[in-house]
Parts: C-alpha cells; sequence; structure tokens
C-alpha cells in the first residue's frame, strides 16, 4: 500500500532517493496520515499542508546533524514518520505513546520541544550561534507559521537575528491558518501582501480603525500611493537584515528542493517564504480546515459526523455567562488572545462585536490591554488558558495586580488537560496566582458555582481569577439568576467525624465519593484566596485530620495555603495535602491521568488510610 514510504525509516534513506521519486513519497504519506489520524485523532489540517515541505526539509539537510525547529508542533507528524517513529503513529497522544509535539527526550530528530507559539527562532537562533562557537558546520532551520509570526517572540528573535551575521534560515509557512482566525495590523501585512491577497483587505482594516480619525485617515489616503509602493513581500524581512527569499510554492517539490539546496550555500540570516494550503490532499479538509484542525476518530471516507450534544463544557458554561453578562453591564469586554473557539468566545463575538477584541497570539499585550481599558472604567475579562497566562506572568504582577485593577481572569485549562501532555496542563496556577497581592482567586466546584463565581468576579473592583479544567463537568445546570458569594466563605458539604477533607474545585466530586465510605467531613472551600481560615480554624478544633486535596501541583498550591493559615493561628493538628505531583505529567486520558495522580475516589480513600496508619 506504502511501496515507498514502507522502505522509508530514517532520512538518510530518504536521501537515497531519486528526486522523482519524492512526489510519490509525498503522496504515500499524504494517504497514510489521514488513514492513520483518522483512528487516533490529533492535527491533520497543519500536517496535510506541511507534507512537501518536510520531505524536502529532511531530503535537503543532513539530520539530525543539521537541526530543526519547529514553532508549536501542530505539524510534525510527516516529521516523526520520517525519522523512524511511523509505528508510533498508533499510540498518538496516548498515554506511554508518541506525543504530538518535538520533544526532545523522543528523538535525536526532535531539536526543540515545544508546543506553544513563537518559540522556534529564538531557540534556532541559539543553536546557530552554538554551532559556531564550537566551530560545528551545522545548519539551523526555523519552521514558523504565518499566525505565530503575530508573537512578540517572534519578532524579538528576528530583531536580534537579522543584527547578526550567524547562519540561520527562517522558513515562513504561510497557510492563513489558525485555530482562530488571526488578527492584527501585522498579520494584515503578511497576509494581504505575502500572500498576494488584494492590497484592499489591508486597507480596509486600517479604516476601520483610523475612521475614528479623520485627520489621519485623510493623510493615509494622501499618501496611499506611495504606501503601495513600499509594500513589498521582502520589505519587512530585509529591514530586520535578512535575505529574503520567495515566495515558493510549498507544494511543489522540485521547487522546494532546488531552493533549499540553493540556501544552504548562502551565509547570513536567510528567510524563506512558503506558501502551502491547509488541508492539503484531502478535500473535506480542504474544505473546512478548521474543522480537521484537531479531530477525534473518524471515517476518511465520510469525514467529521456532528455528535449529539452532551454535558455542556466549562468553556461553554463561561461563554454563556459572558453573553448574559454582557447584556447586563455595557461596561464588559472580552479579550482573548487568539483562542475565539477554544475559550468558548464564538457567540460573544457574534452577539458583541464591538466588545470582542482577539489580540492575536500576544499573551503579554492582552494582560496589559485590560490593564489600559480597567484604567478608564471599562470592566475586561480576559478568556485564557492557564499555561498561556504563564507567558504574561509579568504584566499579571506589574501592570494588574500592583495597580489593583479590577480584571477578570476566566481561566480555562486548569489542571490535567489530557492528549496534549505537559505543555498544556494547568497545573500551576493556584500557585503562581496565590502569592499575588490584591488577588482574588475561586475554584468552582461545578457548572453553577463555576458561573456564580464568574458574576462574583466581575462585581468585584480588584483583579480576580476563576479557574476551571478543560471539558465537561458533573452535570449541574447553571441557575440563570446570578448571585455573588461572599468572598472567602467555603461550605460544608457534608459532615462526619474525625477526618476533614478540603476541597478545591473539580475535586469536590472524588471527595464525596471517598468521604462516603471515611465518614468524613467535607468543606467545599471554594476560595484558595482569600481563604476561609475561620471553616479551617472550625474543621481543625473537631477533627483529627484535614485532608487538602485540588487539581494543582501540591508545592505553593492550596493545600500550601492551609498550612499557613494553620501556622499563622499557631494551631497544630495533621494534615495530608493531595494534589499533583512534583513532575510534569505525560499525556494520557484525562479521567485515567487523575487516577494515576491517586486524585479519585480510590485514590482519595487509599491516601487517607495510609496517612492514619502511620
Amino acid at each position: 500500500m506504502y511501496p515507498l514510504l514502507d522502505t522509508i525509516n530514517n532520512p538518510a534513506q530518504l536521501r537515497k532517493l531519486e528526486r522523482n521519486e519524492l512526489d510519490q513519497l509525498a503522496n504515500e504519506l499524504r494517504n497514510f496520515l489521514i488513514e492513520s489520524v483518522s483512528k487516533t485523532g490529533g492535527h491533520l489540517s497543519s500536517n496535510l499542508g506541511t507534507v512537501e515541505l518536510t520531505v524536502a526539509l529532511h531530503y535537503v539537510f543532513n539530520t539530525p546533524h543539521d537541526r530543526l525547529v519547529w514553532d508549536v508542533g501542530h505539524q510534525t507528524y510527516v516529521h516523526k514518520i520520517l525519522t523512524g517513529r511511523r509505528k508510533g503513529m498508533e499510540k498518538l497522544r496516548m498515554h506511554g505513546g508518541m506525543a504530538g509535539f518535538p520533544r526532545r527526550d523522543e528523538s535525536e530528530y526532535d531539536a526543540f520541544g515545544t508546543a506553544h507559539s513563537s518559540t522556534s527562532i529564538s531557540a534556532a537562533l541559539g543553536m546557530a550561534v552554538a554551532a559556531e562557537l564550537e566551530n560545528k558546520d551545522r545548519y539551523v532551520t526555523a519552521i514558523i507559521g504565518d499566525s505565530s509570526m503575530s508573537g512578540g517572540l517572534a519578532f524579538e528573535a528576528l530583531n536580534n537575528a537579522g543584527a547578526m551575521d550567524t547562519n540561520l534560515l527562517v522558513i515562513l509557512n504561510d497557510n492563513d491558518m489558525s485555530i482562530s482566525p488571526p488578527v492584527g495590523a501585522l498579520n494584515n501585512y503578511l497576509t494581504s501582501l505575502l500572500s498576494g491577497k488584494a492590497y484592499a483587505t489591508a486597507r480596509q482594516a486600517g479604516e476601520k480603525v483610523l475612521k475614528v480619525v479623520p485627520s489621519v485617515l485623510e493623510l493615509a489616503n494622501r499618501t496611499q500611493v506611495h504606501v503601495k509602493g513600499m509594500l513589498a513581500p521582502s520589505t519587512l524581512f530585509e529591514l530586520f537584515g535578512f535575505n529574503y527569499i520567495g515566495p515558493v510554492d510549498g507544494h511543489d517539490l522540485d521547487k522546494l528542493v532546488a531552493t533549499l539546496s540553493g540556501i544552504k550555500n548562502l551565509k547570513g540570516p536567510q528567510f524563506l517564504h512558503v506558501i502551502t494550503r491547509k488541508g492539503q490532499g484531502y478535500k473535506l479538509a480542504e474544505d473546512d480546515p478548521i474543522l480537521y484542525h484537531g479531530v477525534g476518530k473518524f471515517d476518511p471516507d465520510v469525514g467529521i459526523v456532528p455528535k449529539a450534544p452532551g454535558k455542556p463544557a466549562y468553556t461553554q458554561i463561561f461563554g454563556d455567562w459572558l453573553c448574559d453578562m454582557a447584556a447586563l453591564d455595557p461596561r464588559l469586554v472580552g479579550i482573548t488572545p487568539a483562542m475565539r473557539e477554544g475559550s468558548g468566545l464564538v457567540r460573544f463575538s457574534q452577539e458583541y462585536p464591538d466588545r470582542y477584541f482577539d489580540v492575536g497570539i500576544a499573551e503579554q499585550h492582552a494582560v496589559t490591554f485590560a490593564a489600559g481599558l480597567a484604567c478608564d472604567g471599562i470592566k475586561p475579562v480576559v478568556a485564557i488558558y492557564s499555561t498561556f497566562l504563564q507567558r504574561a506572568y509579568d504584566q499579571l504582577i506589574h501592570d494588574v495586580a500592583i495597580q489593583n485593577l479590577p480584571v477578570v481572569f476566566a481561566i480555562d485549562r486548569a489542571g490535567l488537560v489530557g492528549a496534549d501532555g505537559p505543555t498544556h496542563a494547568g497545573s500551576f496556577d493556584l500557585t503562581y496566582l496565590r502569592c499575588i497581592p490584591n488577588m482574588t482567586v475561586m475554584t468552582p466546584s461545578d457548572e453553577n458555582e463555576c458561573r456564580q463565581m464568574l458574576y462574583t468576579a466581575f462585581q468585584m473592583d480588584s483583579p480576580s481569577a476563576v479557574r476551571y479544567p478543560r471539558g465537561a463537568g458533573i452535570g449541574v445546570t447553571p441557575i440563570k439568576e446570578m448571585k455573588a458569594l461572599k468572598i472567602g466563605l467555603g461550605e460544608i458539604c457534608r459532615k462526619g467525624e474525625k477526618i476533614a477533607i478540603l476541597a478545591f474545585g473539580s475535586m469536590l466530586k472524588p471527595s464525596l465519593e471517598a468521604a462516603e465510605e471515611l465518614n468524613a467531613t467535607v468543606a467545599n472551600m471554594r476560595f484558595v484566596k482569600p481563604l476561609d481560615d475561620d471553616l479551617i480554624l472550625s474543621l481543625a478544633e473537631n477533627h483529627d485530620l484535614l485532608v487538602t486535596i485540588e487539581e494543582n501541583t501540591i508545592m505553593g498550591g492550596a493545600g500550601s495555603a492551609v498550612l499557613e493559615s494553620l501556622e499563622s493561628k499557631s494551631i497544630s493538628t495533621s494534615v495530608l495535602q493531595l494534589g499533583l505531583p512534583d513532575t510534569f505529567i505525560d499525556q494520557g486520558d484525562p479521567v485515567q491521568m487523575l487516577v494515576d495522580c491517586g486524585r479519585d475516589k480510590i485514590g482519595i480513600i487509599k491516601a487517607i488510610r495510609n496517612k492514619l496508619s502511620e
């Protein structure tokens, strides 16, 4: 079925093929991708679009000696197949199986581990400089998508690289592809100019902004002719100090191989602009590349069939609340760093387009932009993944918290996330949030509590965060009427004896299940900051053992906050902290991952009984 592909187990074998055999190999790879990903799920559109580019890179460059540094890594399945990991596709993104992103510990061909955007040029430049310092004849290539180019880190790296004489190749994989529609002036520039789209596209985007300043718009209109003359594909990157090459058809292997072979002989920073098509070769993915970006199992002949709706995910709970809250308060605006679909903002963007702001892949800017809005009476809600907020930690402290501004952080993907693995696991947000003065941190235990906490946060005149896990909750129907919770107040959900379980967020349900067998008291703590110190004191006075449990790393988390509370009152009592271990937890089924961490009913019971037996 795959006569050529079956003979390729590493790039050295690939490089022995004749040039005229590469197209057949690319076709076989594309068919294998569709067949394989349809059985396992994974990222499809982006990988279909980079088949020829990946083949050409490994054909021309002497990998792994020469380095390939991929940005994000959604598009590296072909890279993995060609580097001896074809068999691993059977357990792609599964427990004990192959990662969906490059990982240094997985293969010597994975030069740099990734999963977040805009890192490739910085890392590749570091490797290129290292080669120079060690006098190694090594070529280093960064492959970055057009959407990732909107990230500030990418331009910091371009600025640095262009001022150096280091041999570095940056390949712009221009497919106009992102999970959410790419935005921003820079993206408008890239998409309208680099891909050969109409100049009017950028002009219209500019007019939308400039129409509120008529004099500036008039000036722009007068200088339009001059601006047109300046906007050439090479201009921006040559100004950064790169030698611009392209654009090149990313599905023409002959041109790709010839171009890359020529670049190998050039010195200094090079920029190759490659045009690819997302979903290339699979009509269904070409027609709807967003739908086929990240897929579950499906029949390739039929395509993705919509599933019957199940329990609403926390993301939907947030999205519905945002729309309901916006109807009540015209001050509300919603902000996302390029994750409209993932964060549940599609409906809001449609119903309140003037109050919806996608700031692109720019987490730092998202937070400081929100701070500026809050300074002047607007009530911003920043919808952001836990791991993406990590990228804006300085802004969270410096621009929001120090100034005590009323910015609401709706933090999705808190805790373990499943197939995306440790790069996307929100294991640290309780730890890094609770140490910040002025912050209020809430952990909803179900869907309704999430809705009410979001409302509570919005009523506050100070920074606040509501963190919730990926996927569906336990099935509680949210109450339409919204009522603010009393800040820092927990509740007793079950009364027992001797053992008190202090549950935070998603851990309430398994705690209640364990408590039935242990006859334990269970408290839904609700707030990590401020803590319900009175409730903790009462539980400590009336129980022999306090058990804290959270879907966050134990170190510095909610349990540590409880210990600090007890210490501040000079209370000495037995405490067991349960949470995520001090390791990066590998990918897998999220339910099984919690079981493996002992954060299910059975694991909780076992941990408590072990503690009691000491």
